[in-house]
């Protein structure tokens, strides 16, 4: 991409609108990196701060760029940064913690409460032409690691941070409620983690295939007439087990549900999805079977893991991507992620000129 004094930006004010600006191009300050952004991932939270202005209590408030799963090439560095230089390729971990507080600290930087995640309010995301982060949470890509691989590092750490708090180990039985990107790189890493059966649910057809494809051992679609304990033992009777972990991927309420009553005793249920904030569950079976209930917040300490497990081909989350568009043209691209057009599942978005040369 040839050097400009433009940034193209994709912005919303949370009003279901998506502008098209030319924002300054940003200077990286002290231990940080200029990047010229290449690859950036339209995720379920980009469509829902666009569409509804919030999910919980992040709430679009003014004008906010968007984007957060990207990878690009290092434009300009910083004083003091000395892990990077111009010309590398980097996937971009989008949230930068305080490393003061007592959770960063401890390790578990994705709950501290000063943490700077791209695209979710007040902070502007990176799909736009040029950005700049920290160096420490740019991670160089090898040379036969791929930019769409890197941009997904971010969903996958998503998936890695689930596994990990399910403390999924070998030989489990998981169940993956939704097989969205979310639901479908959790099954990727749930198999490569060494879960002996992956189950998946959705009430998409197609996004079945595609999960049949990736691997998983049953696929089931949502059955409109049962209700969610119905559900789960229609599911319980052809396979012939209850889940060990389960993993909420789609926020649905019924699906929660399900989940619930999908699981073993003593099993684990492990929250990914969102939906409404507040849902109805069945307590007295999570309570009697003595399921633990556990949520994610984001990830820590993942995307080496990430990066590892893409390098040496455990995972391969390519086939994930199903549409592209160049940055110009993401009012488009976004109207696809939103209805799913045409199958949809990952939306990917060039900022570079790789899809115009």
């Amino acid at each position: 991409m040839a050097p400009t004094d433009k940034n193209l930006s994709v912005v919303t004010t949370g009003k279901d609108d998506l502008l098209l600006e030319d924002r300054e191009v940003p200077q990286p300050g002290p231990n940080e990196v200029q990047v010229a952004m290449q690859r950036v991932g339209i995720c379920g939270s980009d469509v829902h701060f666009k569409k509804h202005g919030g999910i919980g209590e992040y709430m679009v408030k003014k004008p906010m760029i968007l984007g957060h799963e990207s990878s690009g090439t290092v434009s300009a560095v910083g004083p003091g940064v000395q892990n990077l230089k111009v010309g590398d390729r980097v996937a971009i971990e989008p949230g930068v913690p305080c490393r003061k507080c007592k959770f960063c600290k401890n390790g578990r930087y994705n709950l501290c409460p000063d943490c700077f995640f791209l695209s979710c309010p007040p902070y502007d995301g990176s799909l736009r032409r040029y950005h700049c982060h920290a160096a420490d949470f740019c991670y160089k890509l090898p040379d036969h690691v791929s930019l769409d691989e890197g941009a997904l590092m971010e969903p996958l750490s998503v998936a890695i941070h689930a596994c990990r708090r399910a403390e999924l180990t070998l030989g489990d039985k998981v169940l993956v409620l939704g097989a969205g990107p979310i639901g479908l790189v959790t099954l990727l890493t749930a198999k490569a983690m060494g879960a002996s059966e992956v189950a998946i649910t959705d009430i998409q057809q197609e996004r079945l295939d595609v999960a049949k494809k990736l691997g998983a051992s049953s696929c089931f679609k949502i059955d409109p007439s049962l209700n969610p304990e119905e559900m789960a033992e229609k599911m319980h009777a052809i396979l012939g087990w209850r889940s060990d972990i389960t993993i909420e991927c789609s926020g649905a309420e019924s699906s929660f549900q399900t989940g619930i009553y999908a699981t073993e005793p003593g099993g684990v249920f492990q929250m990914i999805g969102h939906g409404n904030p507040i849902k109805s569950f069945p307590q007295f079976v999570a309570n009697t079977r003595e399921i633990d209930i556990r949520g994610t917040q984001r990830y820590a300490n993942t995307y080496p893991t990430a990066l590892s497990m893409i390098a040496n081909k455990l995972v391969d989350v390519v086939p994930l991507i199903t549409h592209r568009y160049p940055l110009e043209k993401s009012v488009e691209a976004f109207n696809t992620a939103e209805t799913f057009a045409d199958n949809a599942i990952k939306v990917m978005i060039h900022c570079d000129d790789s899809l115009t040369a």
